[in-house]
């Protein structure tokens, strides 16, 4: 049991490690490539490496979609579109200081899916939890505006952007959320195609931006100079990341594994600081913010399960004696 645990952390922390490593690695790779391309070639390579694995491990009938069709291609939608296209897409746009805005809204995933279920579903989280939510809020606004809210509403070209990259997080928290409808299947399956379908529609999306010349296909030259930074996002980011997170997920529970999620914003501040990146105090008091809000809730979160056995502990052991 105690070595399921490890296992199931280190896969998260290796998930989250790599999550926080992949913008600046994009940005480097954004270089010489356009992100509509950079996704493509990534995530083109990765539907292969889980189909194959998925034929390996669990056969041909894994591949029957059982009426689940629509729901399958519109989560693998949300992510493999909404949040891969429009994620690297708002960084881009950005800039250098699109690393960090995207990096810390993946770190606000958890707080989102609160709001997501509280919109939604009508299901209203606790006082303490929503003050959370505020304070991860306001980490974020921090390191997106650096502290100058007014010069940021200004700046109409960041807020496109910034708008792009909050959308695709959001399309992450429901394509894991989605993943609750398909409790009776591996976590390889739902993966495998989710990405399938997903990546389909996102070539759709490239194949016409091409078309209409937004973007150009990329020369030999140019993904010469960007394989280093595709196989990096292939092998972490793209497989590792997504089929490890959701293994550890299951071994530890969301609410133990969704603590990792604060070594995201963490890492890419690490990352951008050795790239030469001058990190503001905005963007170290916003993530610190936004780590202390995760870290609360959760905590949060655990005490509140322990208060609700304590009492229906109690009426056993009154009525035994």
């Amino acid at each position: 049991m105690k070595n399921n645990v490890l296992w199931g952390a280190f896969l998260c922390f290796i998930a989250a490690v790599s999550w926080g490593a992949m913008f600046p690695v994009a940005h480097a790779a954004f270089q010489y490539i356009d992100p509509f391309y950079f996704t493509i070639i990534r995530y083109g390579a990765v539907t292969i490496i889980l189909v194959v694995m998925l034929f390996w491990k669990e056969g041909k009938k894994a591949f029957r979609l059982e009426g689940q069709g629509l729901s399958l291609w519109f989560f693998g939608t949300m992510a493999f579109v909404i949040y891969n296209l429009l994620i690297f897409w708002g960084e881009d746009l950005m800039g250098e200081s699109g690393v960090m805005v995207a990096s810390v809204m993946e770190a606000l995933m958890p707080m989102i899916s609160i709001l997501i279920v509280w919109i939604i579903f009508h299901k209203r989280p606790h006082t303490f939890t929503a003050i959370c939510v505020f304070v991860s809020l306001v980490g974020a606004m921090l390191v997106i505006t650096k502290g100058n809210v007014k010069a940021f509403i200004g700046a109409t070209d960041d807020i496109i952007p910034t708008l792009l990259i909050f959308i695709a997080v959001i399309g992450w928290v429901i394509y894991t959320m989605g993943g609750s409808k398909f409790s009776g299947w591996s976590a390889l399956r739902y993966s495998t195609l989710t990405c399938l379908l997903g990546t389909l529609t996102a070539g759709v999306v490239v194949v016409i931006a091409t078309l209409i010349g937004y973007v150009s296909i990329p020369t030999g030259e140019v993904i010469l100079a960007t394989a280093p930074h595709s196989l990096f996002m292939i092998v972490f980011p793209g497989l590792i990341a997504l089929l490890g997170w959701n293994v550890g997920v299951s071994i530890l529970s969301p609410i133990n594994a969704l603590l990792f999620i604060n070594f995201v914003p963490v890492t890419t501040l690490v990352i951008s600081m050795y790239q030469g990146y001058e990190v503001t105090r905005f963007d170290l008091l916003g993530t610190i913010l936004i780590i202390l809000a995760l870290l609360a809730n959760n905590i949060f979160v655990r005490l509140q399960k322990k208060s609700f056995k304590r009492p229906v502990r109690t009426s056993l052991q009154e009525r035994i004696s």
